[in-house]
């Protein structure tokens, strides 16, 4: 099961770098950052958890293999022609976006959950749904505002309800079933409504007043 964890730490690392790394890039931000962008993207939302959960220092600042990972990703995609290719093909450039995202957003959501479950005494499901939830949502909430965007949660494609529907089905699931299963269908319920509300524009009714 570690090795496991381990390797769905790396996924969502990978996956929110580049996250990350993208949106520095079309921010039209210097290499550093990119790489900002790039590890607040993957390690904000874990050092939350950890405030959170009470875990000092947070497990970010323990063992460095995500930070480097991130730093890697990230200088990876500002490599010219792989910069180019993606800079220069706004399709592409926006499904590489969206689907890392969504990686990054089910895997750390599920990760949230088995952190909670690992170190806190408290295993309500209150507690884990909302450790989730603020794992996967958190690195994105960092990203846009140092971007300087309205972060997703607010106003993307039901961004935050995706990760709370995954959160509940994993926190319901945990002991029910083997936890792998647990968190693989929490994972891919998160995946499914991000690219389902993205190809198909849900969003939340927006709260608009008619006379402005």
């Amino acid at each position: 099961m570690d090795k496991f964890v381990f390797l769905l730490e790396l996924i969502g690392t990978v996956a929110f770098a580049a996250s990350g790394a993208l949106t520095a890039m079309r921010r039209h931000m210097d290499l550093l950052g990119v790489i900002v962008l790039g590890v607040i993207t993957s390690v904000g939302g874990g050092i939350l958890r950890d405030v959170i959960l009470g875990i000092t220092p947070p497990l970010a600042f323990r063992d460095p293999t995500c930070t480097l990972v991130a730093v890697g990703v990230s200088l990876l995609l500002c490599i010219p022609w792989i910069r180019h290719s993606l800079m220069h093909n706004h399709r592409l450039f926006d499904v590489s976006l969206l689907l890392m995202d969504s990686v990054g957003l089910g895997v750390f959501t599920v990760m949230g959950i088995w952190n909670a479950m690992d170190f806190s005494p408290d295993r309500s499901t209150y507690l884990l749904v909302f450790v989730g939830l603020l794992t996967g949502v958190g690195g994105g909430v960092m990203r846009d505002v140092l971007a300087g965007n309205t972060p997703y949660i607010l106003v993307k494609h039901v961004y935050a309800c995706a990760s709370l529907a995954g959160a509940v089905l994993c926190a319901v699931l945990w002991r029910l079933v083997p936890q792998y299963v647990a968190m693989l269908a929490g994972m891919t319920t998160v995946l499914l409504i991000r690219l389902l509300s993205a190809h198909f524009r849900w969003n939340l009714p927006r709260v608009e007043d008619e006379t402005l």
